[in-house]
């Protein structure tokens, strides 16, 4: 039986309704924690919502984009009313539309800086916000990538802003550590999701990245779930402005 690790915590997931964010908001549910679920895809959404109600956790479904700045103070106050407090923010949403650099259109580069970036920062901001308010500390995990650390021909419009996320973990560590709010950072490597689905289907690609592992296989969205909820739970309690690589070793894979 999984130990209640997030027993009474309440956990705002964003991106949570597929992929990494659906892994880990259904993994914070099995260790205890009512889960609010944002996503871009609000029916999404509401069914992962009732995938937690059905194991027991209160759920709430919110719509929404996190580049408007307005989505993030709506999430937040939504997730509050719903389940009475927020302890917890991971900020999952992200996009990675991959592209070549010599012909990027600008509005892809804004939408996925404003993605990826400016979404991790308003939903961090309000979140801080209510955990101060509150009074009791928290825990922030924003979802950066092995691609803040190492380059891509195809995303050189979306690696910067990975980077951008690590960063502002960093800083918000510092910023936030006198109120008892711990910000930290996962670096996953290369997850089978939708995001690369494409990418992954050319003629021996999975194969040819799979064979960079030193594990010997490409990530699974639930391999995040063991890892975010370290972070968010008391377990890390002296663990801030940390990054942690989930990428079965390929980061250090030179050979």
């Amino acid at each position: 039986m999984i130990s209640p690790l997030l027993a009474a915590r309440t956990v705002l997931v964003t991106g949570g309704a597929a992929g990494i964010g659906r892994a880990v908001a259904l993994g914070c549910a099995r260790h205890g924690a009512d889960v609010a679920v944002n996503d871009l895809d609000a029916a999404a959404a509401e069914g992962v919502a009732a995938e937690i109600t059905a194991m027991g956790r209160r759920a709430v479904a919110i719509g929404g984009d996190v580049a408007e700045p307005a989505t993030a103070a709506r999430c937040v106050a939504a997730a509050v009313a719903a389940l009475g407090r927020l302890d917890v923010l991971v900020s999952n949403a992200g996009i990675c539309p991959f592209h070549a650099f010599l012909d990027l259109p600008a509005p892809l580069l804004e939408r996925t800086t404003a993605v990826n970036l400016h979404g991790a920062f308003y939903m961090a901001q309000a979140a801080a916000n209510q955990m101060v308010r509150q009074g009791h500390g928290g825990a922030i995990v924003a979802m950066s990538s092995i691609s803040a650390l190492v380059g891509g021909a195809m995303q050189t419009h979306y690696t910067p802003t990975k980077a951008g996320v690590l960063s502002l973990m960093q800083s918000a560590a510092i910023a936030l550590g006198p109120h008892g709010i711990r910000c930290n950072a996962l670096l996953p490597g290369t997850i089978a999701t939708e995001i690369n689905r494409d990418d992954l289907a050319q003629p021996g690609k999975r194969e040819q990245m799979a064979a960079r592992v030193p594990l010997g296989r490409l990530g699974e969205p639930e391999d995040l779930v063991g890892p975010a909820v370290f972070l968010a739970s008391d377990l890390a309690g002296y663990v801030t402005g940390a990054a942690l690589l989930v990428d079965g070793g390929a980061f250090v894979n030179l050979q």
